[in-house]
């Protein structure tokens, strides 16, 4: 096992206490004064990331996810609340005092050096010995696939490459936690999307905990072992990505995670432990989670991919729901339906392009929409 992938146990890791967090934040906030106000960027986020974990900031932009990152990085001092690394409060450290490394959307190459030089700057800086460097520089770029490369300049090679020079300058050092600042955003689509599996790959190969910061749904659900998702300033829910893709907390978390559909409307009554809304005289939806009472107003979420759409009535112990179809588009896996409810809510549905498959309805079609109970989530309103 090389120093990178047993992430450098010194004595100090090996004798420190199991299971402390990697990093911990408690009750975090972060105040600008901006036009004479006092302005909350991140207002009391606690949470703890786990040694070796692949965790995820996730938020739209202006959420606060970045300056949370660079709390944990120290480019940001905290107002409140205390930043904790490996057990350690470096809330008043220094960035360059802490054990952990960060990478930039923008990559920060320097354009004159070549593969090697731009991976060993940090060691030649430590004046880490020259056979020590050649060793870990070799380790490294075998680990991001830049064999072969070494002589390369940064012009000379695609996004994709620079991102992973950059992992590799960030990796090299050893770093007991690695800071990844929407590294990916400057890629194309497709590149951006191989990037994600090199990413988790290079993550689990090396060991080391990994905190990433994107606004990109899919690239979280990809890559994450946890995910927080954050909307001004607040950590709005934290789990899985099955968890907060399939028990969103908030209406927020259901709407920001994919596509979600939210059905509104109050308690009719219960049925076999599911909550009954009622929101036509054909329609009902059964829905798991929380703890309702009849007459209460809640909110419903459920997948696209969940629903399914006929032409004729369903039977069985379903939630039901009618309506037309205003708009179909393919999108080559799946066909996405748009379906107007008569009450003027309008649900969207994801069918599967299957090779004996049918376009199932047309636009202004009738239709039933159905889904199991379990499917559908009562969030509250």
């Amino acid at each position: 096992m090389t120093d990178i992938q047993a992430g450098t146990e010194t004595a100090d890791t090996v004798s420190r206490p199991p299971h402390v967090p990697a990093i911990e934040l408690d009750g975090v906030v972060k105040e600008y004064v901006s036009h004479g106000e006092v302005v909350q960027a991140v207002k009391g986020v606690t949470l703890s990331i786990a040694e070796g974990e692949f965790f995820s900031l996730l938020g739209p932009s202006g959420c606060g996810k970045t300056t949370t990152m660079r709390m944990i990085a120290g480019f940001e001092d905290p107002s409140r609340g205390t930043v904790r690394l490996h057990g350690q409060d470096v809330t008043d450290v220094p960035p360059n005092k802490r054990d952990v490394n960060m990478v930039f959307q923008s990559y920060a190459l320097f354009p004159h050096m070549n593969v090697w030089e731009n991976v060993a700057f940090g060691l030649r800086r430590k004046k880490v010995a020259d056979t020590e460097i050649k060793r870990r520089v070799g380790e490294i770029l075998e680990i991001v696939d830049l064999t072969g490369r070494e002589k390369r300049r940064p012009r000379e090679m695609s996004g994709g490459q620079q991102q992973r020079v950059a992992l590799a300058r960030a990796l090299v050092n050893n770093p007991r936690a690695l800071l990844l600042d929407e590294p990916l955003g400057a890629l194309d689509l497709k590149l951006r999307q191989a990037m994600q599996i090199e990413l988790k790959r290079i993550q689990r190969e090396v060991g080391i905990t990994f905190v990433y910061v994107t606004h990109d749904q899919s690239e979280a659900l990809t890559m994450s072992d946890r995910i927080a998702v954050m909307s001004d300033g607040q950590v709005e829910q934290l789990g899985s990505p099955r968890e907060i893709y399939e028990r969103p907390a908030t209406a927020f978390v259901a709407g920001f995670i994919g596509t979600s559909n939210l059905l509104s409307g109050t308690v009719d009554h219960f049925q076999s432990g599911f909550a009954v809304l009622k929101l036509g005289d054909d329609d009902h939806v059964l829905a798991e989670g929380g703890s309702f009472r009849a007459g209460e107003p809640i909110a419903i979420t459920v997948r696209p991919e969940k629903i399914r759409i006929t032409t004729e009535e369903p039977t069985g112990d379903l939630s039901i729901v009618r309506g037309a179809v205003s708009e179909v588009v393919y999108l080559g896996l799946y066909t996405s339906y748009t379906v107007s409810l008569a009450h003027g809510a309008e649900v969207t549905v994801f069918q599967q392009n299957a090779l004996d498959s049918a376009s199932t309805a047309e636009r202004g079609d009738a239709v039933w929409l159905s889904w199991l109970p379990h499917h559908s989530y009562a969030i509250g309103s």
